[in-house]
């Protein structure tokens, strides 16, 4: 078997990657929403491809891996990383969790970060009445992630919040709206604003109590002494993790030496990883334990199998993993439960993604209905991803220039 072609179109908001064989089989990967701008760099690889076994996906990788960068540049990579897989199983009849050593659970837990529903404001009691929302929502999440402080409006909404300037809003080059620019705001935490992020923490607590855990996603932007001050004034509460304190998102670069003196400081898990490309680039976080759980996208990370291999180093060091995902939509979903399914014990959950818009639930055949039963996806035996497209539904989501993307 040999690739001939590799073809992206951006369906909806997701660019989305074909590999074509002269066997007639095709596989998919899917790069998170937030990138529609991501197609010119996804056929940059063209020429690395053609004529590769696409089954020999590590020896096809070793080709382009090195020609990525952190996000958003290892996303191109990653998706091909994916549908590659996709090939192998289908080739071989076999979901992809078999070919990544087979799997640890028979389900997958994920933990919400896209069910989202708007909020009110930014005071205690809007945090309170928006998580009682999501603990209600009929997934039955187990954990939750919520965003505050620099990952949040609270910079715009809460006054004297920190000893920086605010960022106004602009136009965005997508869909021409005005809005806030996502998470730009760095500096030190005045004492109303670290009291107003743990009043918050608190409501948020008593609505959920110890019946659903809660991740809070916290910048970038900290300062590391008000990190650890945060950190500390938490840890009667037992939540879940502090995610992205220090760095984070589209931040190139994860200073572990400063998330370790934050984590040394505190019994808190501190959380980051999600920007983070490849494994080398995971290796001063572990090995210094720089933090206690650690967050790759398999979008970003370099696809399945690096994902796989940050985990198991991880395990080996102690540390936890909870994989990002919110982006990745509906591919990327069937992808993280294939993936997740072989995780070590380590394992926490992976952050549960939407298909948006809505439609693409009726473009993408192959995933249960519900797809999440108690917080938990079952994991399916079905070749490859495990999910296809109905063509002739998709179609009509192709852009213009992009007619052929399934021909």
């Amino acid at each position: 078997m040999k690739i001939t072609d590799l073809k992206c179109a951006v369906i909806g908001q997701n660019p989305v990657v074909r590999v074509v064989t002269d066997a007639g089989l095709s596989g998919y990967g899917e790069v998170e929403n937030t990138k529609p701008y991501l197609k010119p760099h996804v056929l940059f690889y063209k020429p690395y491809l053609l004529g590769e076994d696409p089954t020999n996906v590590e020896r096809v990788m070793l080709k382009i891996r090195r020609l990525g960068s952190f996000k958003p540049w290892g996303s191109a990579v990653s998706a091909i990383e994916m549908a590659l897989w996709d090939i192998a199983g289908k080739a071989a009849g076999l979901p992809v969790y078999k070919l990544l050593g087979g799997k640890v659970r028979d389900k997958v837990r994920v933990y919400n970060g896209a069910v989202r529903f708007p909020m009110a404001g930014s005071s205690p009691q809007d945090y309170a009445e928006n998580v009682a929302k999501m603990k209600a929502a009929p997934e039955g999440f187990s954990i939750i992630k919520q965003g505050v402080a620099f990952h949040s409006v609270m910079p715009n909404q809460v006054p004297n919040f920190f000893y920086g300037e605010i960022n106004p809003a602009h136009h965005s080059p997508y869909d021409g709206q005005f809005r806030d620019v996502p998470h730009p705001h760095r500096g030190p935490l005045t004492e109303r604003g670290l009291k107003h992020v743990i009043a918050c923490v608190e409501a948020m607590k008593a609505v959920l109590g110890d019946e659903v855990g809660l991740a809070l996603d916290c910048g970038p932007g900290w300062m590391v002494p008000d990190a650890i001050r945060l950190a500390k004034a938490l840890e009667p509460l037992n939540v879940m993790w502090l995610e992205d304190l220090l760095t984070g998102d589209y931040v190139p670069y994860t200073l572990a030496d400063s998330y370790r003196e934050v984590t040394q400081s505190t019994s808190t898990p501190i959380h980051t990883g999600e920007q983070i490309y490849l494994r080398q680039n995971f290796k001063d976080l572990i090995e210094k334990r720089a933090v206690r759980i650690l967050g790759p996208d398999p979008a970003d990370v370099g696809g399945l199998a690096e994902l796989k291999w940050v985990a198991e180093y991880a395990d080996l060091h102690g540390l936890l993993i909870a994989p990002h995902g919110i982006f990745d939509g509906l591919i990327g979903l069937a992808a993280l439960v294939q993936v997740c399914a072989t995780l070590p014990q380590n394992y926490i959950a992976f952050e549960y993604p939407l298909g948006q818009p809505a439609w693409w639930y009726d473009i993408v055949e192959g995933l249960p209905n519900p797809i999440v039963k108690d917080g938990l996806i079952d994991v399916w035996d079905r070749p490859g991803l495990g999910v296809n497209f109905d063509v002739e539904a998709a179609r009509r989501y192709l852009p213009a220039g992009d007619e052929d993307f399934f021909d």
